[in-house]
């Protein structure tokens, strides 16, 4: 009599054996229907379109990168490794390939939800990815779940370009939540709002005049550039943003830009600040008065000509006046027929107002220093040129 023995003990082969046989071998596998959770154990991961799992079944566990990720730059080697253990959903079971096809990523979703309204109810700030701009808004990604943000919530300006937020990561508070649907809206501007509410106190709170600030500067008007100082904006004047003369704030910053400022003044009632930009140790009246003096000979460059004399540049942002009685031991009738701008001359400082911020320069005293006499009338100052 034919049969297999196993340990001594002849098992007959014959054909209520082998049903009962493989019926008891079934019961030791899951059964698996549409909808289930299970664990699976990654067994292999094959190339880049889908990942093998054992899930405890008779069927081949398998998990389609659709099914795997909503991520579509990502590969399977870079979400899971051979021996980990995952949560799964059944989303088909096809007993005559003897396959059942798994979602990780359905999980993630039930959970991302869960997350979602917890949050909702709590008014928690979350932290997601934009993965996509469709009509309307974004798409954002949160622990696997996607939650719509439209464009009037980004925190853009209106009529912005929404793909400077793509794959970017965002905060955003849940505004409305459909559960039947299982759909969720959000927002990134409220999250912005309160945050710059919240700077604002903290702002107002402990600033004072004389505080250093270092920001970005937001936007240019023809009267001054306007600084974020962390959720609130201050005000440079163009005349404080440089100690040459400028005429608008563009010849010296632009937006983005960083810069150091500090408070001149403040006003909580009306919200405005003042700032200022310009470092005193930077004044060239203050360099000017520590290197020259009257009586010091220099060479200057002719700026502008008007008819009772020329402005002449001894250094940056320092121009002194030649009166036409100090071009030449002659008599001068017209002020062009000795000096143009962008010649340099040899003049001799023979007066300086520090409290007018005005300097006397002469040529003539450099060849009749005995009789040579400053103007009848200083008429320059530092921020007035005449053409």
């Amino acid at each position: 009599m034919s049969g297999i023995f196993d340990n001594d003990t002849m098992i007959p082969e014959n054909e209520d054996f082998a049903a009962a046989f493989e019926e008891e071998l079934n019961k030791t596998f899951k059964k698996m229907r549409k909808g289930d959770r299970v664990l699976g154990i990654v067994a292999s991961i094959s190339g880049n379109n889908e990942v093998m799992v054992d899930v405890g079944a008779k069927q081949t566990g398998y998990i389609p990168l659709s099914e795997l990720t909503s991520d579509t730059s990502k590969n399977p080697s870079d979400l899971v490794k051979v021996g980990d253990e995952i949560e799964l959903v059944v989303i088909q079971v096809n007993d005559a390939e003897g396959t059942v096809q798994l979602s990780k990523r359905r999980v993630d979703e039930m959970k991302g939800f869960e997350n979602i309204l917890k949050a909702y109810e709590a008014k928690e700030v979350l932290t997601g990815t934009v993965l996509n701009v469709v009509k309307g808004g974004l798409v954002v990604d949160s622990n696997g779940f996607h939650v719509f943000v439209p464009a009037s919530q980004s925190g853009l300006s209106r009529g912005a370009d929404l793909n400077v937020l793509l794959k970017q990561s965002v905060r955003f508070v849940i505004i409305d939540v459909n559960e039947q649907r299982r759909r969720a809206v959000g927002s990134i501007g409220q999250v912005q709002k309160a945050e710059r509410d919240a700077a604002k106190a903290v702002f107002w709170e402990n600033a004072k005049e004389g505080d250093v600030y270092t920001g970005e500067v937001k936007s240019l008007t023809s009267y001054g550039a306007f600084v974020d100082l962390g959720g609130i904006d201050g005000m440079v004047h163009v005349s404080e943003l440089s100690w040459a003369r400028i005429h608008q704030p563009s010849d010296v910053v632009e937006v983005g830009d960083t810069l150091e400022v500090y408070i001149k003044s403040l006003n909580k009632e009306t919200g405005r600040i003042s700032l200022g930009h310009r470092k005193a140790e930077d004044n060239p009246w203050v360099k000017f008065t520590n290197d020259y003096a009257v009586g010091d000979v220099v060479d200057a460059t002719i700026v502008s000509v008007t008819t009772f004399g020329a402005f002449a540049r001894i250094t940056d942002g320092i121009d002194g006046l030649i009166h036409i009685s100090q071009l030449s031991t002659e008599r001068v009738a017209n002020v062009k027929d000795v000096v143009n701008v962008g010649d340099t001359i040899n003049v001799k400082i023979i007066g300086i107002d520090a409290d007018k911020k005005r300097i006397s320069l002469s040529v003539r005293a450099l060849v009749e220093p005995d009789t040579a006499e400053e103007a009848d009338e200083v008429v320059y100052s530092d921020d007035t040129a005449a053409e």
